[in-house]
């Protein structure tokens, strides 16, 4: 067996953290094992891991399976597929990473427009907004509807195995990439997807596959914003930015909003997520509780989620932080999560203690995490949200001598 040669790229935690930017709710389809994330993109199985200074990426192309996978795919064996002649991984890492920009100081402008903002993005650096491919944000936002991300995952993952290309194994694990629209336009999908517990979803996923596989070919692309095209192809400006967003994010809302269970939320979090509109702001329960608690929503004619107050969220916040407003609200969102509930209830406090028979100053550290109620995830097959389970963890001191 040939040994792995990974490659590199100088990337710090706080310009790209993948522990977070991948469990935050913008793709489903990524595995951690041990140390390193797994996901089949592009024709590829692409492994990822990084330390304090660099991110680590290899490549596993497609190539005759060692065993036949289980359980069988119903899509076409990878073995169809190109394979390419060169290794383009480093470019596709940097493009569907979004590395381009320079996240430090979107912080730092995010940081000056809004305290709010400031207080929780100093435990939550290096979040970035993938380059999806449009295709797959359009299918994990449908399977999203009245969801968390463990069941949403659940579903990708069911959608590939049975409908998508198997790309390869990483040891005895199979990987599959995600199907094209037409692999689930076939009469027969709506049926077995119900029966693979995608409930009304089913519905939604085949009519939005056939509507999708009846335009031509690149038309979900064709609503992409210029500035942020697919890979391989260069930038081009995308219009001056207006308190409800560019014409171009307006125009592909709106195209969106005609798709089988695409309502405004889905709509927007396509637009920010698949199609690099970045002042598209998805308003869900979590960005509506952020928006009350913390931007004074919830009174008066906005005292209820309407549309009118849907788009009025989504105009404060991009009034606040520009054309990069769902970026922003990306990483507000990732902290109201309960997956990373322990970073905002923890509080350190350094103070200097005297020490009355020896003279001697100590500094104490005391860590306090708060006792919270946490309402767990669904599991799966669960109708109803499990009763919330409090945690409490003690809190403790530690101390050490001054110099």
């Amino acid at each position: 067996m040939r040994a792995i040669v990974w490659k590199k790229l100088p990337v710090s935690l706080t310009e790209l953290c993948l522990d977070t930017t991948l469990r935050c709710g913008q793709s489903f389809r990524w595995r951690k094992v041990d140390d390193t994330w797994l996901c089949a993109l592009h024709g590829r199985i692409l492994s990822l891991r990084q330390d304090s200074t660099h991110l680590y990426y290899h490549a596993t192309l497609p190539g005759q399976p060692p065993e036949p996978p289980t359980p069988p795919s119903t899509g076409p064996d990878s073995t169809d597929r190109p394979v390419p002649e060169e290794d383009d991984t480093g470019v596709l890492v940097h493009h569907y990473l979004n590395l381009s920009p320079n996240l430090t100081e979107l912080y730092e402008q995010w940081s000056k427009a809004d305290a709010n903002f400031k207080k929780k993005a100093t435990k939550f650096a290096g979040v970035r907004v993938l380059k999806q491919d449009a295709w797959e944000a359009l299918v994990g936002f449908i399977c999203s509807s009245n969801n968390n991300i463990i069941r949403i995952s659940q579903m990708m993952e069911k959608l590939c195995v049975h409908y998508g290309p198997l790309i390869g194994y990483v040891g005895s694990v199979p990987y599959y990439d995600m199907p094209q629209p037409s692999a689930l336009a076939d009469p027969r999908v709506e049926s077995h997807l119900r029966q693979l517990g995608f409930g009304y979803r089913a519905k939604y996923l085949y009519q939005t596959a056939i509507l999708v596989s009846q335009e031509h070919e690149r038309w979900l692309d064709s609503l992409r914003n210029p500035e942020s095209p697919v890979l391989g192809q260069k930038p081009f400006p995308a219009g001056e930015m207006q308190p409800r967003g560019r014409e171009g994010y307006r125009v592909a809302h709106e195209a969106l909003l005609a798709l089988q269970g695409v309502g405004p939320k889905v709509a927007d979090c396509v637009c920010l997520m698949g199609l690099g509109w970045g002042e598209a702001v998805p308003v869900d329960t979590h960005v509506w509780q952020i928006a009350q608690r913390d931007y004074k929503f919830g009174k008066g004619k906005h005292s209820s989620l309407t549309k009118a107050t849907y788009d009025a969220v989504g105009d404060r916040f991009r009034s606040l932080w520009g054309k990069e407003a769902g970026w922003a609200h990306s990483i507000l969102f990732t902290a109201d999560l309960r997956v990373f509930s322990e970073r905002l209830s923890t509080k350190i406090e350094v103070r200097e203690v005297k020490q009355e028979e020896t003279g001697l100053s100590l500094e104490v550290e005391s860590q306090t995490v708060t006792t919270k109620a946490i309402k767990r995830e669904l599991e799966e097959g669960d109708s109803k949200p499990n009763p919330s389970k409090a945690i409490a963890i003690s809190s403790r001191a530690k101390r050490r001598r001054k110099a």
